[in-house]
């Protein structure tokens, strides 16, 4: 019993020691500006690497997640039609739909989905 807890810390401290000297000399020491530098063309920048985003992509973007996770819930409908109380799924269904078009016509009146600046 002791024998085998005195091999296991061995083999830990052992271990240890083999990473810790692999990470030591696995890592380069030598650091010049443009290894550092995150621009990989060679030439300085001009200018700040940091343009203004524009809302209005950020906007559509996020329009075309919601409307692509909502489609992803409008798929299975069809197949959960077959298994359903048809009264039940038709109100589910039209609630869920008249949802989606309200949110359409909301973004649509604010003016969300105009392409031109």
């Amino acid at each position: 019993m002791m024998t085998i807890t005195i091999m296991v810390s061995v083999a830990l401290m052992v271990t240890t020691i083999i990473m810790t000297l692999a990470s030591g000399l696995s890592k380069k020491n030598i650091e010049d500006r443009e290894k550092s530098s995150p621009f990989e063309c060679g030439f300085d920048p001009k200018s700040s690497a940091r343009l203004p985003f524009s809302l209005r992509f950020f906007l559509i973007a996020v329009i075309f997640l919601i409307f692509d996770v909502e489609i992803a819930l409008l798929l299975p409908m069809t197949v959960v039609m077959l298994s359903s109380n048809m009264k039940s799924w038709v109100m589910i269904s039209s609630m869920f739909l008249l949802i989606l078009i309200i949110g359409l016509y909301h973004e649509w009146n604010q003016g969300a989905l105009e392409w031109a600046i």
